[in-house]
């Protein structure tokens, strides 16, 4: 497989202190890629950079062998990389399928000159309806398909955002802490999902989480970050026997 995501000499500070230092990594297509390190670490900073929040002050961002460093946030959501935040902030007066279809970037039916016209956007509409309605079945929601999102769970809502991402066109999704604060056997459910949705819509995934017992499982490749620069990378089990770990992360 080919790289579907790639920096290099990546380099942020914020009033002289190095958040990101020259970090080179890179992302597999199809492949779950893991970011893990003591906070402060410069984890949140990298995926803010790679989505365009914060612009770095040096290096690259190639995503489908293009440069997407100096884009802004919303042309590198077009190109297909979303993400999901830690605390989830869905539409709590909609429904579960409602929050999905509003997520959907390309309905003709929502252009001011097209709305008057049914026969122009109902196909679309269906098509829409039908592809949401296959995701909730991915994420096992669909049985709560008409429950209004303020109804849900907070593991729950963790799969709605991921939902809603995928209703976007996502090739690469980044997720920040999706398993925080969830009890271990939906924690392991949600992963579980990445998984499913890796296989079924060919997805690509980097995120970071804490919560290592339960996350190494569930992915292909583990970042280590320190002070703002990678110190390991690989697979799992190599990267947790790194004595660079065990030191700067594990504190052995």
């Amino acid at each position: 497989m080919e790289d579907l995501l790639y920096v290099e000499n990546l380099s942020k500070t914020f009033g002289g202190v190095a958040a990101l230092d020259k970090v080179t990594m890179s992302v597999e297509e199809r492949a779950t890629t893991l970011v893990i390190g003591p906070n402060g670490s410069g984890k949140t900073t990298l995926i803010n950079v790679i989505t365009g929040i914060y612009k770095p002050d040096s290096g690259r961002i190639l995503f489908n062998n293009q440069e997407i460093r100096n884009w802004p946030p919303h042309k590198i959501f077009e190109a297909g990389i979303v993400r999901t935040f830690q605390i989830p902030h869905p539409f709590h007066g909609l429904t579960v399928l409602e929050n999905l279809l509003a997520a959907c970037g390309s309905n003709p039916g929502e252009s001011f000159l097209k709305a008057p016209f049914h026969r122009t956007w109902l196909k679309k509409e269906r098509e829409v309806v039908d592809f949401a309605f296959q995701l909730l079945a991915l994420l096992t929601l669909e049985h709560l398909w008409n429950e209004r999102a303020s109804k849900l769970s907070g593991g729950q809502m963790k799969l709605l955002e991921i939902g809603r991402s995928l209703m976007s066109g996502v090739r690469l999704l980044l997720m920040d802490e999706p398993i925080a604060g969830v009890n271990p056997a939906l924690a392991h459910d949600i992963l579980a999902h990445t998984l499913n949705l890796k296989k079924e819509l060919g997805l690509t995934f980097l995120f970071v989480e804490h919560r290592l017992d339960v996350a190494l499982p569930y992915v292909d490749d583990v970042c280590v970050m320190d002070r703002g620069n990678i110190v390991s990378k690989g697979k799992p089990d190599d990267v947790m026997n790194d004595p660079r770990v065990i030191e700067v992360y594990l504190g052995g």
